[in-house]
């Protein structure tokens, strides 16, 4: 979009958008689309040179519309019509209001097509994403201010109700106790006229949105009508942060509540991944009902590849401390030392990376580079560079496991010779993932695999893919936990990896590289 719209959240956009189209007030959107949804002549012009140009990444097309003001999505969505493929974000598919209107516009069926969903280890969780809600104290108290700024004393009262209620529920939080379960008619029971105050929200939001293209109170509205839904699905969960504030969610824990439908509707549909990894899982995950599995062979040379479990430290909670931290680091010095080029360390958080860090400043003599929570992609580009200048000598670049540079990013040929992927990066036992095993060990009979183990294990595979990305691609993969070597955790690892455990790591990787010479 060309509008400066890139502060809304993805609902309000979509209403504003709307708006700006059905009162003529967009000129990209009236310069592309008369009134009988038909193409003006400028953007026929447009469509005709670019299909000319062939395949355009999405950077590309906006500076193309900047300079004649045209609408960049109207012109993809009317390209789509005589395309044979289509590239898109998971929401443009599994978002059903998303994929409605792009299919409209396109004069395009789901049942004509085939769907192909890359990295489809990501697919469950950014489902259950979409379909989760949230009404927290920021939300709140952002309503109460638009409420006051435009007058709406009465919904000014209820909304302190709402917020008072909220505090009520929430008065047995503290720090031993972070988050509670939340019964649907508990918080309902609380709110006085709840349906009233669904209707009012909603109404009175659609009203501010007219003046300031957003609203919390709208917002809030939306969350109080999806906290009626159901039970079966979902999590209700109250918590509270460390500065006192309560956020209330609406956690669903069953993805294929969005994606059977793309599965039932589609011509077919195929789920790939390095990591789809075990396949049944994905199967039951996604509402598969008739589908076939396909493991593929990795096509690489497996003597190009090293893959070691070094059983000798670990950051399990319970051995968590300045003595194990130092000992970490001892042993990625000890890894890092003996791989000639860019090495990376992979965590399980942030806070673990930074623990390990602060002694493997003092030990390690390489070039160190840190990986920031929440980087834009101009950040995340720029490291990458940085990191990529030091192949020559070596550096090493300390990530996390889920963070930006765990999967997705391409290193080939002698740009990365060496992963570490430090401990298991299992999700914090919080009400959510216990909600979560327990929902899929009641349906499924495998909770804790589909709902800890698996995910973690996940992460921890496409970290080690960083390192060999092309059939002449060297390097080595380590490991570094003693669980890795525990049965229940072993039998993660594809075959094909011909994993060694060993605590004569040194020697080991000092043999691969001597084989490279």
């Amino acid at each position: 979009c060309l509008q400066d719209l890139s502060f809304l959240q993805s609902a309000d956009f979509l209403d504003q958008c709307k708006k700006l189209r059905e009162k003529n007030l967009c000129e990209n959107y009236t310069n592309t689309r008369k009134k009988t949804m038909q193409l003006t002549v400028l953007a026929e012009h447009a469509v005709s040179e670019l299909k000319s140009m062939g395949p355009q990444h999405v950077n590309d097309l906006i500076n193309y519309c900047e300079k004649p003001k045209l609408c960049p999505y109207e012109l993809s969505a009317f390209m789509v019509k005589d395309a044979q493929v289509v590239i898109a974000d998971y929401n443009m598919i599994f978002h059903p209001s998303v994929r409605d209107s792009l299919f409209s516009r396109a004069s395009k069926k789901l049942s004509d097509c085939i769907i192909v969903v890359d990295e489809g280890h990501n697919l469950p969780a950014r489902c259950r994403e979409l379909l989760t809600s949230k009404l927290s104290f920021f939300m709140l108290d952002r309503a109460l201010q638009e409420a006051n700024k435009f007058e709406f004393f009465s919904l000014l009262a209820k909304l302190q109700q709402l917020k008072s209620a909220m505090q009520y529920l929430g008065k047995d939080l503290n720090f031993n106790k972070e988050e509670k379960l939340l019964r649907k008619y508990e918080f309902i029971d609380s709110i006085e006229k709840y349906d009233q105050l669904i209707e009012d929200c909603k109404k009175i939001g659609e009203d501010i949105k007219e003046k300031q293209k957003q609203s919390f109170v709208h917002s809030i509205g939306e969350f109080l009508e999806h906290w009626m839904g159901s039970d079966k699905e979902y999590a209700r969960i109250l918590q509270k942060d460390e500065k006192g504030n309560l956020s209330l969610h609406y956690k669903c824990l069953d993805p294929s509540l969005l994606t059977r439908a793309v599965i039932d509707q589609a011509y077919a549909t195929i789920v790939m991944s390095g990591t789809l990894l075990p396949t049944f899982m994905y199967k039951d995950l996604l509402g598969f009902s008739q589908c076939e599995e396909l493991t593929l062979e990795n096509p690489f040379p497996p003597e190009n590849r090293l893959c070691l479990i070094v059983p000798e430290t670990t950051t399990k909670f319970s051995r968590r401390g300045e003595e194990e931290y130092k000992y970490i680091a001892a042993s990625c010095n000890r890894i890092i030392e003996n791989i000639p080029g860019n090495v990376t360390l992979f965590f399980p958080s942030y806070l673990l990376r930074d623990k390990v860090y602060k002694y493997l400043y003092s030990m390690c003599k390489r070039k160190m580079l840190i990986e920031k929570q929440q980087m834009n992609k101009n950040e995340r580009e720029e490291l990458i560079e940085e990191f990529k200048a030091h192949k020559d000598g070596g550096a090493v670049l300390l990530g996390v496991s889920s963070g930006s540079f765990g999967e997705g990013i391409d290193l080939p040929g002698d740009l990365l010779k060496g992963v570490v992927v430090v401990g298991l990066p299992l999700e914090k036992p919080d009400l959510e993932t216990t909600e979560l095993i327990d929902f899929y060990e009641d349906k499924y009979g495998k909770g804790m695999d589909y709902g800890y183990i698996f995910p973690a294990f996940t992460k921890c595979l496409q970290n080690a893919g960083r390192c060999i990305r092309s059939e002449i691609d060297r390097g080595v993969i380590v490991f570094l936990d003693e669980r890795f070597a525990w049965s229940n955790y072993m039998r993660c690892f594809p075959k094909d990896m011909e994993i060694k455990i060993s605590k004569m790591y040194e020697e080991r990787i000092k043999e691969f590289f001597k084989k490279e010479k």
